[in-house]
């Protein structure tokens, strides 16, 4: 008989290339991933890896073993979605992973939620960001994840993964209510020379910035780079620098001038579960949660035009 904890090791060989990934993500020592698959080839009776220099590769029997392994973990799923049904309350821990401005502005609303209307459900939230979340999600790591898209930079469509959007956010140019930065721009290459506060590079917010500036004629000057948004916010309001923002921030942008960018660009946020969880109660609350803390999110200071 196949034992399926070492059908899920190839199955994450295959998925991310190394034995070390394997290990890191399954939380194992890379001897004790070694031991476990050779332990698979003896209960398989097919050599499953070969050696290509310092690396495995699975052989065609061992991709046989991963395509049926995937059918395998996709039912388990299925059946738990089932019997989650059936069960009168929703119980248990949902494993979350979300990029920080969700974590901010959106999260505290919708763990309230779910501690009235569903105390024996625990949520565990982790902060990542959208290419790192998926990796875990792929991995099973997490149960579900928050991801974002912005305009021109598409999300790439995952085989196996059920996405669902809960709210759009409009994205804004934030800049100091005083100082040298603070003057209202007639265009966004008017700050061309002043400093940035940017997300790093190859986020999804970063290569979308970038897309915008150098629409406008300009490479931007990027003084402070970090994911916190709260720290651009920070460094705009005490004028170090100007930033992109997202409304989603609420009230965390009172004391910024914030400008309406040239045609109202706006990012999409979604959630993504693998697509044999998708339908289990405590996904499907959770959505529910995160869109009443959307509707329920106070809107932005007000805006001005470009």
């Amino acid at each position: 008989m196949l034992n399926l904890s070492r059908l899920r090791i190839l199955h994450e060989l295959n998925r991310s290339g190394t034995l070390a990934e394997v290990a890191r993500v399954l939380s194992y020592t890379p001897s004790a991933i070694s031991q476990q698959l050779s332990q698979l080839e003896r209960e398989a009776g097919v050599p499953l890896l070969e050696r290509v220099g310092r690396r495995v590769r699975l052989t065609d029997d061992a991709l046989t073993l991963v395509q049926h392994t995937e059918v395998i973990l996709a039912q388990l799923e299925l059946a738990e979605a089932e019997l989650s049904v059936a069960q009168p309350e929703i119980r248990g821990t949902l494993r979350v992973a979300s990029f920080q401005s969700v974590v901010l502005s959106l999260a505290p609303f919708a763990l309230n939620v779910l501690a009235q209307e569903h105390p024996g459900l625990e949520v565990e939230i982790a902060q990542r960001e959208v290419a790192s979340a998926y990796e875990g999600l792929l991995a099973h790591e997490f149960d579900l994840i928050l991801g974002e898209e912005h305009p021109g930079v598409p999300e790439p469509v995952r085989a196996g993964v059920d996405r669902s959007v809960f709210t759009n956010d409009a994205m804004l140019l934030a800049l100091p209510m005083e100082g040298p930065l603070s003057g209202r721009p007639s265009a966004l290459s008017d700050l061309a020379d002043l400093p940035w506060a940017l997300d790093p590079p190859n986020t999804t917010a970063r290569r979308w910035a970038d897309v915008v500036c150098r629409e406008a004629g300009f490479e931007p000057r990027v003084r402070f780079e970090s994911a916190d948004p709260s720290l651009h916010v920070h460094l705009v309001r005490n004028g170090h620098a100007v930033a992109f923002t997202p409304g989603l921030m609420g009230t965390l942008l009172e004391g910024l001038q914030l400008v309406q960018l040239p045609g109202r660009p706006h990012r999409t946020l979604f959630t993504a579960v693998r697509a044999g969880r998708s339908k289990h109660r405590a996904v499907a609350v959770f959505r529910q949660a995160l869109s009443e803390a959307a509707a329920a999110n106070p809107s932005p200071p007000p805006v001005l035009e470009l």
